[in-house]
């Protein structure tokens, strides 16, 4: 889902918009100390439309100033927080949100803020170095994909019927599989150097945090085996009977753990 946010105008009205656009089609651009917030909100419009996102936060950052807590103040923030994700600036967007947040929770676009607040947190993305390393996002820290869990549960707690909601949810799902994903991707580098008793709390955290992620087949399968060289029958029979139970066509009981896939630069 797209999120154009400043594009709606959830805030500030058409009307009041297009009133803006038609004064400012026949005059000469004010200098910046003669500037109204409405002049400068819709500078800042045309910035935006035109990817000009350095300049559209300048002139954001004016409109909040001229604003003064006004309507066309608080949309000039969340304008801001799109703007500077969009540039890369993930931390100043989150900083920025949570300012909207702290001090706007009556706006009728604080569902869009939580939501945008989770947007700017989630990266599914794993950039030029990681797609050439065949890094998995699993791999990465998943602190932020935590934060941006946290910011969609509060939108579909607090607005199930947000317009948001829905594409909130699927992101969560996919967070919780990541997060999942992660826990055993840290069990098995402790399986693989032998760190067996580290191996097996990981994949414990893994099955009992995230018990319905597809990632639990592959921590149960860890934590028999951990419990195996450790020598604690007991434990690694429990665990290969839920492995049983649940995945009874598991790979892993056939194939165990596979070699790890190769980048292209690593000769060793």
């Amino acid at each position: 889902m797209s999120p154009r946010f400043f594009l709606r105008l959830r805030i500030i009205g058409a009307g009041v918009v297009c009133a803006m656009f038609l004064a400012g089609c026949g005059n000469a651009p004010k200098r910046a100390d003669e500037q109204t917030a409405e002049d400068a909100y819709a500078e800042a419009r045309n910035d935006l439309e035109n990817g000009a996102y350095d300049a559209a936060i300048r002139n954001l950052s004016r409109v909040e100033a001229l604003g003064g807590g006004t309507l066309i103040s608080q949309q000039a923030l969340l304008d801001k927080a799109y703007a500077q994700w969009k540039s890369g600036e993930r931390e100043a967007a989150v900083t920025t949100l949570d300012r909207f947040v702290k001090f706007h929770p009556s706006s009728p676009a604080y569902d869009y803020a939580l939501y945008l607040r989770g947007l700017v947190n989630f990266n599914d993305d794993l950039g030029l170095l990681g797609r050439i390393s065949r890094q998995d996002l699993s791999e990465r820290d998943q602190q932020a994909s935590r934060d941006s869990f946290q910011s969609f549960k509060l939108l579909t707690e607090q607005f199930p019927d947000s317009k948001y909601t829905p594409d909130a949810r699927i992101r969560m799902a996919y967070i919780v599989n990541a997060l999942a994903a992660h826990e055993v991707h840290v069990a098995r580098y402790y399986y693989r150097r032998g760190a067996f008793l580290a191996a097996a709390n990981r994949a414990q955290r893994a099955v009992s945090d995230f018990q319905n992620a597809p990632a639990a087949e592959e921590a149960l399968y860890i934590m028999a085996r951990s419990y195996d060289r450790l020598g604690l029958d007991e434990l690694r029979d429990g665990a290969d009977r839920v492995l049983k139970l649940n995945f009874p066509d598991s790979r892993f009981l056939r194939d165990g753990l596979l070699a790890p896939d190769r980048a292209w630069w690593q000769f060793w």
